[in-house]
């Protein structure tokens, strides 16, 4: 199997230190590691002057299937278009796979 890491990174139309700011982290943690499949789900906070990105979620999956149906899932669905059409200004998404160096 092969094990995948999906992260993306973000801007939001919020002001940093706003209320709703937090409201939007704290339900993407809420609902999207609710979804099957989704392991070791993490919230970030960008620290380094290389990246401009402010914002980033980060999420593991065993394998192909678990990630396609965390995208597929209704509850990953709703939550993009209810909230990260509306609140994320730019993006950008990183999916992984390990290499096996020989």
């Amino acid at each position: 199997m092969e094990a995948i890491q999906h992260m993306v990174i973000f801007d939001l139309k919020h002001a940093a230190e706003s209320p709703l700011t937090d409201k939007f982290l704290k339900d993407g943690l809420t609902i999207l590691s609710q979804i099957p499949g989704v392991k070791n789900f993490q919230v970030f906070n960008q620290i380094s002057p290389k990246n401009d990105f402010r914002y980033g979620f980060s999420m593991d999956f065993d394998h192909k299937d678990a990630f396609e149906n965390y995208n597929n899932h209704p509850a990953h669905v709703l939550f993009v278009q209810d909230r990260w059409m509306n609140e994320v200004s730019r993006f950008q998404e990183i999916d992984f796979k390990a290499l096996i160096i020989k």
